[in-house]
């Protein structure tokens, strides 16, 4: 096992990370590994998984939000 040390780090980042071990009920050390490998672990979805993620942001899309127009010009944008 290694050792890191953290410097410098502001003060909303530390006390929103001690809340965060608080809550979880782990150290201030143990709750940075989890976040560290929460975010550095590569996350593999399976085809299934991605379109049931799809389908469940689907209903809060409102589909008025975006016109065809909206969707031509964006295409158009930045092209001689």
């Amino acid at each position: 096992m290694a050792t890191l040390t953290l410097k410098n780090i502001p003060d909303d980042l530390y006390e929103r990370l001690r809340e965060r071990a608080a809550l979880h009920r782990r150290s201030i050390n143990g709750e940075m590994i989890h976040c560290l490998e929460q975010a550095l672990q590569p996350r593999r979805l399976t085809p299934e998984d991605r379109l049931q993620r799809i389908r469940s942001l689907r209903p809060a899309i409102d589909p008025q939000a975006v016109t065809h127009e909206d969707l031509v010009a964006a295409i158009d944008e930045g092209r001689p």
